[in-house]
């Protein structure tokens, strides 16, 4: 249903991704912006660029559909009032490409009434593409092969594997490992790339307590997973929607193989009310 779009976006990721690597070969400066949510982060030359090429390529191919990219200014209402809209991080895990460690990836998801239906994620260093479409299923690429994805259906902890921060881990993510008992962790940076290890089996749940991710980091990833048979929703249970003005995404991240999903919720709710953890649930339309 979504093979245009699907096929569009690959391409766009893939140019971008090229332009990327081309910086992180050669060389770039790192400067300093304040995001959306007022925090000061690294940007590149890199990010601007591979976003100006996936906004142009899809802006080209979709004139009707709205584009909210993390280096472009969010033109809001007309956002809004889309059916369509685009949503896009040209370097998730700004850090990890800064540090040279490759965990960082090219993300482009196509919601539709809120919910995504399109996404690719694109690991140019890694040459991995996790790519999905509503109702087509989630695939990985790499090295010209293909194979469908499908998550773990694991039931136990104890045999799982989660997926934690690289650069920006919680201390409270030890307490979560100690309560749930996993048998243990993988360290990674870019959401899309953990939630893309959980999408393959390589690793079962991903818990991102922080409120600072947005719309950009996960709608992409969402829908891969979903895909896949998993599940991806703030740390109370609570499906995230792209069709609000909000941008932040408050609630956190939970991201599992699905059949452990709403365990890990139950779990989680006295974690969350030790750390002080606390629902906001302010995010206007």
């Amino acid at each position: 249903m979504y093979k245009k779009e699907l096929d569009a976006a690959i391409g766009a990721a893939r140019a971008a991704g090229e332009r990327a690597l081309e910086h992180y070969r050669n060389g770039f400066e790192t400067e300093s912006k304040i995001g959306v949510d007022s925090h000061e982060e690294p940007v590149t030359i890199a990010d601007r660029e591979a976003s100006r090429i996936i906004v142009e390529r899809l802006a080209e191919a979709f004139p009707a559909d709205a584009i909210l990219s993390e280096e472009e200014v969010d033109d809001v209402e007309n956002r809004l009032a889309a059916e369509r809209v685009w949503i896009i991080d040209p370097i998730d895990g700004t850090s990890g490409f800064v540090k040279k460690d490759g965990d960082f990836a090219v993300q482009i998801g196509l919601a539709v009434a809120g919910e995504p239906v399109v996404g690719v994620v694109l690991l140019p260093f890694h040459d991995v593409t996790y790519f999905a479409a509503r109702d087509a299923g989630a695939f990985r690429e790499s090295d010209g092969n293909i194979e469908r994805l499908r998550t773990s259906e694991k039931f136990e902890f104890s045999s799982m594997q989660m997926a934690v921060s690289r650069n920006h881990r919680s201390p409270k993510i030890n307490a979560i490992l100690a309560e749930f008992g996993v048998e243990g962790e993988m360290q990674r940076g870019s959401v899309g790339l953990k939630i893309g290890l959980i999408a393959e089996q390589t690793c079962d749940l991903y818990i991102h307590l922080s409120h600072r991710t947005k719309l950009w980091d996960t709608c992409a990833p969402q829908i891969i997973l979903e895909e896949a048979g998993g599940r991806l929703t703030d740390l109370w249970g609570t499906p995230y929607r792209y069709d609000v003005r909000d941008l932040q995404n408050w609630g956190g991240i939970v991201a599992t193989n699905g059949a452990v999903h709403a365990t890990t919720i139950e779990r989680l709710r006295p974690l969350l009310t030790d750390f002080g953890r606390v629902r906001v649930t302010n995010r206007s339309v």
